[in-house]
């Protein structure tokens, strides 16, 4: 007769704590207090789908009816109730799928049955799985035995959703929170389970089976089986992507080298490729954004071991992130994770994925118009004053402290629209630098200019000046706090003859819209236009200070002066005021 099959998630099924995968706090915990015969009545198991909870409650509920404890406190697997528990035939172990036993008849019953003592063995263990799903009407009969059962009895719940369980219920258990089983883990344990089968696998390939478990030990053996099946006694790194259409890394180094070089049409053919081979934009984004994450802590030998890759990939990443520089990281990821978010509420998504790929080609060539702007001697930067002396000539000594380049010299804008939040690569706060007037000769400065020689801003600060300063500081806000953008944007200040900022404002809403930032505001004005002195006043129209709620009948009166006609239409259609 043919061997009969079994599932790798019931083969390799851990029998005893040390055997547990990625709990060992728990196990510890449950052990010591089987040594120091600590036991509650109640437990609680929680945690994601596949980490272990119900087989740990099963080896518990074994192993304090062991006969035959071993030195460390595990169950022998030879005695009778041991032998019993693993042929399925215990009576001292009993489960209930709280799924579909999830009525008051269902928990009376058992009540019934908590009463009557076990036949043999000393504890009779009640597994209640997946309990969250008890109606309101059960919990409330299980209160009580729950609280106050028959010494022999003990109860150990399970559950995904921790937050569905009533407090009543949680306040007399000791609950037990299980976590996602790390990637190395469950690597190390597929690897025990390769060795054992006779099977061939790469660790990389065996690294992307752990990914796609999401920390689940029962997904990533299920996946384990599944990719047996298909690549057979040799797993490969090759065969396992292609099975499980998981996107290759090349495509997210190639496409890291393309940012780099600003070539956006190249990375725009490669996510066509992507879309061909029938990968989910949004599985793309979400990939390329933990890809840039993985480049991030790969510069640096503190966070390297946060790489959950293999030890292949894990050298390309760390070779590459040589190339890559910390802004350059920072700002990807602020434009993926935008993508990310407005990926489902975008009409075209593939047009928001392009536009997040185009941005990131251009965050290199920002950067370096931006070192270039930055680094030219003021001399070019600075519109030289007409003067009727002759001047002495400048020192020839390099002039070290950055210059603001005036409107005229800047750079022309970008074509692509400013007003989509993922094309806002490069802020204008990025070009901000602290004027700092030349050194020149005391006697080649004509008398309109003996200030500058003293550190002091001579240029004249004017209405038009005032409001490019004010965009720019509103271009900061534009992404983190788009009503105080809008704000800014909206209500342009004037600049008064003693040099203070007038701002007026719609409503007090504004205002104090306005107030939270306005310090931020005036050191950037001052900085921006040399002036420390300037100040700002805020006003707000009086009729605005007050508000009243109006009745129906007051604005159906004021929509009738303006429409004297409306109460006869009113009257026509036979219509009241509600």
């Amino acid at each position: 007769m043919e061997k009969q099959f079994i599932v790798s998630a019931r083969k390799y099924r851990p029998d005893s704590f040390e055997a547990v995968v990625g709990q060992p706090s728990i196990t510890r915990t449950l052990k010591n207090a089987i040594a120091g015969n600590h036991l509650a009545h109640a437990y609680l198991f929680t945690g994601p789908r596949g980490v272990g909870k119900t087989t740990c409650a099963r080896i518990f509920a074994k192993t304090i009816n062991c006969t035959n404890l071993t030195a460390d406190h595990e169950a022998c697997n030879e005695c009778e109730a041991c032998l019993t528990f693993r042929d399925s035939r215990s009576f001292n172990i009993h489960e209930l799928d709280a799924a579909s036993n999830n009525h008051v008849e269902d928990i009376r019953n058992l009540i019934d049955q908590v009463r009557v003592p076990p036949q043999a063995g000393k504890y009779s263990v009640y597994i209640i799985d997946e309990v969250h799903m008890l109606s309101q009407a059960a919990f409330n009969a299980f209160l009580k035995t729950l609280e106050e059962p028959p010494a022999h009895a003990i109860f150990i719940l399970a559950t995904t959703e921790k937050h569905k369980i009533l407090p009543t219920i949680l306040s007399r258990c000791q609950v037990f929170d299980f976590h996602r089983i790390q990637i190395r883990d469950i690597i190390t344990e597929l690897q025990l389970i390769v060795d054992k089968e006779g099977i061939v696998a790469e660790n990389s390939a065996l690294n992307i089976i752990a990914q796609k478990a999401d920390g689940a030990m029962r997904d990533a053996l299920s996946i384990f089986d599944q990719v047996v099946s298909f690549c057979g006694n040799e797993i490969t790194y090759q065969k396992v992507i292609d099975h499980l259409n998981v996107l290759d890394y090349d495509y997210y180094f190639k496409l890291t080298e393309l940012f780099l070089n600003g070539e956006f049409k190249e990375a725009l053919l490669v996510f066509n490729r992507i879309l061909e081979e029938g990968f989910d934009g949004h599985n793309f984004i979400a990939g390329l954004a933990t890809h840039f994450r993985d480049l991030l802590v790969s510069k640096d030998p503190q966070t390297v071991e946060l790489l959950e890759v293999g030890e292949e990939i894990g050298r390309k990443y760390q070779q590459m992130a040589t190339s890559c520089s910390i802004d350059f990281l920072y700002e990807g990821l602020r434009i993926l994770n935008s993508c990310d978010l407005s990926f489902k509420q975008a009409k075209d998504p593939r047009l928001m994925v392009e536009l997040a790929l185009m941005s990131l080609s251009r965050i290199m060539g920002n950067a370096s118009a931006n070192s270039e702007l930055i680094a030219r001697p003021a001399a070019q930067n600075l519109k030289p004053n007409p003067v009727t002396a002759p001047v002495t000539a400048p020192s020839t000594t390099p002039i070290t402290t950055p210059v603001i380049a005036p409107a005229s010299a800047r750079p022309a804008a970008s074509p692509m629209p400013a007003s989509n939040p993922m094309l806002n690569m490069t802020r204008l706060s990025d070009l901000h630098v602290k004027k700092t007037p030349q050194s020149i000769p005391a006697a080649a400065v004509p008398d309109h200019q003996e200030q500058a020689t003293s550190g002091k801003e001579t240029e004249e600060l004017t209405n038009s000046l005032l409001k490019t300063y004010w965009m720019e500081f509103a271009e900061q806000l534009k992404d983190d706090q788009p009503r105080i953008y809008s704000t800014l944007t909206v209500q342009i200040p004037e600049l008064s003859p003693d040099k203070k900022i007038k701002l007026s404002l719609n409503n007090p809403l504004q205002e104090k819209a306005i107030r939270s930032i306005q310090n931020e505001l005036l050191q950037f004005l001052r900085s921006r236009s040399g002036h420390s002195d300037l100040e700002m006043e805020t006003t707000v129209p009086e009729d605005q200070t007050e508000k009243r709620i109006y009745t129906q009948e007051e604005k159906y009166q004021y929509l009738q002066q303006k429409n004297p006609d409306l109460d006869l239409f009113r009257q026509s259609l036979n219509l009241d005021l509600e």
